[in-house]
């Protein structure tokens, strides 16, 4: 294959297949290196690095990346590639410095722009990934990106600025505009500016998706009938796209929740399953409520059913098999679900935290805490910080332990898992 022009494409899709298991796709990699058959082009390098990095061999990445500095230097994208084998390895002053190097060309280059925001992202610096996105052209895609970012960093001094300016150049009746301003003075809770954008949104898909979140912003206003009252029109509306018509009856079951009333909520999901039988979004959604409820046969007779029509699907295998590794002692069981999730999807945090999360359930703490925290490194979330602490505290590793308590308690005190490993530990 690699003696072809494309032939490394053909290679990489082997691998990548192969990558389900990483240790025999990693295996082949290094024998391409080692025979030097992988061509000079930077865009089979960049390839096969990104391949060494899904299938966590570090070393080969390490080596890639170097033949790649030496043969292409100066180029942008092997920058990014650096910095994201740096930010993999732990090294996050080592990633941003790598960035910093192409900083300056990002105002002159629309795809760098993006690779680079993405990249300081991943970085966890969502104020300098925004001011990346700032320095070029603005449009209704760059625009939704920054206010996404500014929402998740919970910088509203800047967010409100970026409304104020997108808000002055609204005049025309542009339904994406309309919708994005809308999603941002909802985020500043600015409600009833909110619903008059959503209620001028004109017409085409987005009209459908300012309709829902009118619903909730009218719920936010304390006008529950009138929130619940619209979400039945849309979900008794046969022009109405059929997902947009589930997602009716999922907000309606969240929005339910949110008002103490169960019964209500269940409700709505057995409405949305008469409608939608077995849709899979709707059994997710209510096998986690299940699961907040301790109705744990129920929840995992929801995630079977999903199973069942989607053998594969990643979000049921990881919730299905953290569910079993959390609240019951079937820790077998449940690696073996969480290692098929693990397969598909091998960098996705929340599954690398159900790993390290089973693994400490099987007594094996020392491998569970690498996991957990690998798995940190990649998201900030509460509920990781949580099982990284309640690990160290297991261990013996008491102020350590304490320390990711606090950063948990900062990032969100109510989470659940948090409050019962505080209860555990009596930390």
């Amino acid at each position: 294959l690699m003696a072809t022009p494309d032939g490394w494409r053909q290679a990489l899709g082997v691998l990548g297949v192969g990558a389900r298991d990483p240790e025999q796709a990693a295996g082949l990699l290094g024998y391409l290196l080692d025979r030097d058959a992988i061509p000079p082009q930077l865009q089979a390098w960049l390839a096969f690095g990104g391949l060494a990095q899904r299938v966590d061999a570090p070393e080969l990445a390490e080596r890639i990346v170097g033949e790649v500095v030496e043969r292409f230097p100066g180029e942008p994208r092997v920058a990014l590639l650096r910095a994201s084998q740096l930010r993999e390895a732990g090294d996050k002053d080592g990633a941003l410095a790598a960035l910093a190097v192409i900083d300056a060309r990002a105002a002159h280059d629309a795809d760098l722009r993006l690779s680079l925001a993405s990249e300081y992202d991943a970085l966890g610096e969502l104020g300098r990934a925004e001011r990346t996105l700032a320095l070029g052209p603005q449009d209704d895609q760059t625009y939704a990106l920054r206010a996404s970012l500014l929402a998740r960093a919970d910088d509203k001094a800047a967010l409100e600025a970026l409304y104020r300016e997108l808000a002055r150049d609204a005049a025309r009746p542009d339904p994406q505009r309309r919708l994005l301003l809308g999603q941002v003075a909802e985020f500043l809770d600015l409600h009833e500016e909110a619903l008059e954008w959503y209620r001028g949104v004109p017409g085409g898909p987005q009209r459908w998706q300012a309709q829902l979140r009118e619903a909730n912003v009218l719920h936010e206003l304390d006008r529950s009938v009138d929130a619940y009252t619209a979400l039945s029109t849309i979900q008794d509306n046969a022009d109405a796209p059929e997902m947009v018509r589930r997602d009716a009856y999922l907000l309606e079951a969240t929005l339910r929740d949110k008002d103490s009333e169960p019964e209500a909520e269940m409700d709505a999901y057995a409405r949305a399953l008469a409608a939608f039988p077995d849709e899979p979004e709707v059994l997710y959604a209510r096998a986690l409520s299940w699961e907040r409820r301790d109705d744990i046969a129920r929840a995992e007779a929801d995630f079977r059913r999903i199973l069942v029509a989607e053998p594969d699907s990643v979000a049921a295998l990881n919730a299905l098999g953290y569910t079993l590794a959390d609240r019951t002692d079937r820790y077998q069981e449940a690696l073996e679900l969480i290692n098929r999730a693990r397969a598909a999807a091998p960098d996705n945090a929340a599954i690398i935290d159900s790993y390290g999360w089973v693994l400490f359930r099987l007594g094996r703490n020392k491998e569970a805490l690498v996991e957990l925290r690998r798995a940190y490194a990649l998201q900030k979330d509460a509920e990781i910080a949580a099982h990284v602490a309640e690990v160290l505290w297991e261990m013996g590793r008491r102020d350590e332990a304490r320390r990711y308590f606090e950063e948990a308690r900062g990032i969100d005190a109510d989470n659940r898992a948090l409050k019962r490993a505080l209860e555990k530990t009596g930390a």
